[in-house]
């Protein structure tokens, strides 16, 4: 199988400026894992890499569609292996960078899936019912579930699949042989990084993006549905949240909150090999990359 070099971590651990120094270094190009960069005008509080950032790596799945369409992990899957065969047949080095790990694994481990095409209308349907009420509705219907009961996006996905009578049955089929190195850095030091980084946001203008974006007939449901970011700077320019001191502290413990949840998902995986971002994880990680391409 073809390689691919994958970067995935936690939110403001590095892992982008650390994906673009490895592309620079091994002629590669990188193909973003992010849920919410793949739409346009999502910049400050998506940490969408900006172009003096890439240093003139090729960046891929970025800015692929509107705010408010419907974007999916199967068309993510789609995009990223056109993007990455695209990559190899350039002779280069694809990199996967990204901390939605879904995204990661759908590609990684090659997630077979549903051609099914979504029912919007009945998803719009789905979208006027509170989480439980929605869990409720799935354990009528498969009394031995074992979804979360407040993952709302799982619980709507199952929703979905019974009202289509999809028996599809989910399997792997991976395409590429991956090296994945992980990103992060201890409890009190990863808290001080993102409360370092969203004030660096917001110094820049993140509230005044969302802002823009409302102006422009985004509409606050699609900006909720996005979660961290989009969701409290919206309660807070719709008035939900009064202070905008609130809602920054409200903000900060949601995005610890949300990178212990992707260190919990990503620490599932144990092929994964964790950089030592304390020592010199450049060199660590360039000669893994390096034993990986020779063998």
């Amino acid at each position: 199988m073809d390689k691919v070099i994958v970067v995935c971590g936690t939110n403001a651990s590095g892992k982008s400026g650390l994906g673009v120094e490895l592309a620079a270094r091994f002629g590669g190009e990188i193909v973003s894992a992010d849920s919410r960069q793949v739409f346009r005008g999502l910049d400050l509080g998506s940490g969408k890499i900006t172009p003096e950032e890439t240093r003139g790596v090729p960046h891929h799945l970025i800015d692929v569609c509107e705010p408010g369409e419907f974007f999916s992990m199967h068309d993510f899957q789609r995009l990223a292996y056109e993007a990455i065969d695209g990559i190899l047949a350039r002779g280069r080095l694809p990199f996967l960078v990204g901390g939605t790990g879904l995204y990661v694994a759908c590609v990684t481990e090659g997630y077979v899936m549903s051609d099914n095409p979504p029912d919007l209308q009945y998803r719009e349907y789905l979208e006027t019912f509170e989480t439980p009420r929605l869990y409720q509705m799935l354990v009528e219907a498969v009394p031995d579930t074992d979804v979360e009961p407040k993952n709302r996006n799982r619980v709507m996905r199952l929703l979905e699949k019974l009202h289509a009578g999809d028996d599809h049955v989910p399997h792997s089929m991976p395409r590429y042989d991956c090296l994945k190195l992980g990103v992060t850095w201890d409890r009190e030091t990863l808290r001080k990084r993102i409360d370092e980084r969203l004030q660096r946001r917001l110094d820049a203008g993140m509230i005044e993006e969302v802002q823009g974006l409302l102006d422009r007939g985004v509409s606050t449901q699609f900006l909720m549905k996005l979660g961290l970011e989009y969701k409290f700077i919206t309660q807070y320019l719709t008035g939900e949240i009064p202070r905008r001191e609130d809602m920054v502290e409200l903000l900060g413990t949601a995005i610890k909150q949300f990178a212990k949840r992707q260190m919990t998902w990503f620490r599932r995986d144990k092929d994964i090999l964790w950089l030592d971002m304390t020592g010199d994880p450049m060199t660590q990680a360039t000669e893994e990359i390096e034993r990986f391409l020779r063998s």
